[in-house]
């Protein structure tokens, strides 16, 4: 049992991504967050924040899953209305981050996406 990584840039790369999903296999977890400036670290504060919880507690995670980082570009694209991950009925991004189960209701956004026991909850509720 492990977590399976990758890595999207864009939206074209995520919409790529989703259409070739299988129907059947371990479950997907897309984490949107801001792109990553020279230094490595998001632009987005919150993300910031949430990343090395998100990250600590997927390296204790027991399961097999597979987990999506999703970057969603600079502030400018970010914060466009017409953002494809804000207008995108399968994502509906209003904050980042934002951790949703594929094809699930469950999600966690914004500082929800740094508390341990919400991670808790969101795997767990996979079971």
């Amino acid at each position: 049992m492990e977590v399976n990584h990758l890595t999207l840039h864009e939206y074209d790369e995520f919409k790529t991504y989703i259409a070739n999903l299988p129907e059947t296999g371990p479950p997907v977890y897309f984490f949107f967050t801001g792109q990553k400036k020279e230094n490595g670290r998001s632009w987005c504060i919150y993300c910031q924040m949430a990343e090395p919880v998100v990250k600590a507690y997927l390296n204790e995670l027991k399961k097999e899953i597979t987990f999506v980082f999703v970057d969603v570009g600079n502030p400018e694209t970010w914060r466009n209305k017409a953002c494809p991950f804000r207008t995108d009925s399968r994502t509906r991004l209003m904050v980042i981050p934002t951790i949703i189960v594929w094809n699930g209701v469950q999600r966690l956004e914004g500082s929800q996406c740094a508390k341990r026991e919400l991670l808790n909850m969101l795997f767990e509720d996979e079971d």
